[in-house]
């Protein structure tokens, strides 16, 4: 099982990344242990997670939030859903 989840970071950006423990990979961006992104913008909370069978499909999905602009995101966090 993998996740692909969506954290706040301090500066108020969104960092997107997969993994098979969410809570157990948020602390590690917690503690400067996650990306290089996250360590320079502290992590604040998760805010989207959504559940995959296996790596590949989780890989795409990640890739495809990652191309999205912010207002996509952010209706993806508050409907479930982007909205387009």
């Amino acid at each position: 099982m993998y996740f692909v989840y969506l954290i706040q970071c301090g500066d108020g950006t969104f960092y997107t990344g997969i993994a098979k423990d969410v809570e157990r990979r948020f602390l590690e961006h917690q503690v400067g242990r996650g990306a290089r992104y996250t360590r320079a913008r502290k992590v604040v909370k998760i805010l989207h997670t959504e559940k995959f069978n296996d790596k590949s499909r989780a890989l795409k999905r990640e890739a495809q939030i990652k191309g999205w602009r912010r207002e996509k995101k952010l209706n993806l966090i508050k409907f479930g859903k982007p909205v387009i």
